[in-house]
């Protein structure tokens, strides 16, 4: 008999279970209520949930889209699933096609792409490639905790430099500050620009939604140090979570454009397939007393559901509850300042990489 309590929280993750996927027939993966019930007496609390990498050789490295509403056609993710455990994360539903789970499985069970600087260097010399902006984190974060010993995301870096390919970066962590000479570099070239997502300034609450992810005031730290070597930074007020943290609007855009950063944005929540009844199980664990008014204002502004995957509308909301935070971002970036100048990264100094052979040098 399934229990009717909330799932307790799991100790540095940010899903409370691992949710089944009806669209791939995904079996539920989660223990009886009744050993939940027995699990501190007899067994003194559940084994720490360990981070898994696979590695993955994938045959091509850059993924392309057509969506109007996404300011780049082209990307490359570096890892699979993302061990920060955003509980909000859209990503979570691509874990269901490696039959595993949008929950836990997506921030625990990771896979990384070794080849990936390889495969983009081979990409780019290809006679028929376009040069365009390739863009880092828009799936998974590229300087999530493994990238420290995998590295890929600054191999991706070092061929982009090479061949004076611009990549736009979006990354909840200070990691991004290991590249920094990297950076800096493109930056003097017009080669990069790097997004900061803040969701809260609140460390406790960045905790809960975010438990592996960089705290608050080190992601305003990168955005400050960016800006003081020359790297166009941008401060992403996303997502914007009514009734959780719309009250910080104004506070996360003055913090980024006092950090440095010189543009700003924002989405309101998004809960696509999965993501939404796992959202809904957080609440009930961490926010039961609000969590239905939280639902509510989430379904206003979605046309009556828990999300609404119609290109330009998912990104904006609809209704009262998004026109309302729709005016107070732009009030709260118009006071700082920001979104004065567009990011033109340079497309036209473009040179095809070395193939990497020895062959090359004589």
């Amino acid at each position: 008999m399934a229990s009717s309590m909330p799932p307790r929280p799991v100790k540095g993750r940010g899903a409370p279970l691992n949710h089944e996927s009806a669209r791939f027939n995904l079996p539920l993966r989660e223990a009886d209520g009744d050993w939940l019930d027995q699990l501190d007496a007899v067994d003194d609390g559940a084994p720490p949930l360990r981070t898994t990498v696979t590695i993955e050789h994938p045959r091509s490295i850059i993924s392309r889209n057509s969506s109007p509403d996404l300011p780049f056609d082209q990307s490359i993710n570096a890892y699979r699933g993302c061990e920060h455990g955003c509980i909000y994360c859209y990503a979570r539903p691509t874990h269901a096609w490696l039959d595993l789970s949008p929950g836990l499985d997506f921030e625990s069970r990771l896979f990384a792409k070794p080849d990936a600087a390889k495969l983009l260097r081979a990409t780019l010399r290809k006679p028929g490639y376009i040069p365009k902006v390739i863009a880092l984190g828009t799936n998974t974060d590229p300087y999530q905790p493994i990238e420290a010993e995998h590295r890929i995301t600054r191999s991706i870096l070092e061929v982009c430099l090479e061949a004076r390919n611009p990549v736009a970066i979006t990354t909840k962590s200070d990691r991004v500050l290991r590249d920094l000479d990297l950076l800096a570099d493109m930056a003097r070239l017009d080669l990069v620009a790097v997004a900061l997502s803040i969701t809260t300034l609140d460390a406790r609450m960045a905790r809960t939604l975010e438990p592996r992810a960089a705290t608050p005031r080190k992601r305003l730290a990168a955005l400050r140090a960016l800006h003081q070597v020359g790297v166009p930074a941008h401060v992403n007020v996303s997502p914007v979570i009514p009734a959780i943290t719309d009250h910080e609007i104004e506070a996360l855009v003055a913090a980024g454009s006092e950090a440095g950063a010189r543009s700003a944005s924002y989405i309101p929540v998004r809960l696509p397939h999965e993501v939404a009844p796992l959202f809904r199980a957080w609440l009930d664990t961490h926010f039961p007393e609000r969590a239905a008014k939280v639902m509510a204002i989430i379904q206003q502004m979605r046309g009556g559901r828990d999300n609404d995957p119609e290109f330009g509308a998912r990104m904006r909301g609809q209704g009262p509850w998004a026109d309302l935070i729709r005016t107070r971002f732009r009030l709260a970036v118009k006071r700082a300042g920001l979104n004065q100048h567009k990011w033109l990264l340079d497309t036209t100094s473009f040179r095809a990489p070395a193939d990497g052979m020895q062959g090359e040098l004589f």
